[in-house]
């Protein structure tokens, strides 16, 4: 499945969520990541992240998609799909 995965997590928690989402996942921007995964990466992904944030402050968005939509960027491309090997 392709996920992409969007958060709003208070700053002491940020680093811990982008070094953590790094291991699955492609860094597109601030606060968002996208890639494929299994289902079973897609679980160890959001017990991670339950064990990192705080439900009654943080916020993540995670959408599921079949396969990897077609993007459009307007802008700065931050950190291009092109860059992974």
């Amino acid at each position: 499945m392709y996920v992409i995965i969007v958060y709003d997590v208070a700053v002491e928690r940020v680093n811990k969520v982008k070094k953590f989402l790094r291991q699955y996942l492609h860094w597109v921007q601030n606060s968002v990541f996208e890639g494929e995964i299994t289902l079973a990466e897609f679980e160890r992904i959001k017990a991670g992240l339950k064990d990192i944030v705080d439900e009654n402050e943080d916020s993540i968005v995670i959408y599921k998609l079949r396969s990897m939509p077609k993007r459009e960027t307007i802008g700065v491309e931050k950190n291009p799909l092109d860059d992974i090997i």
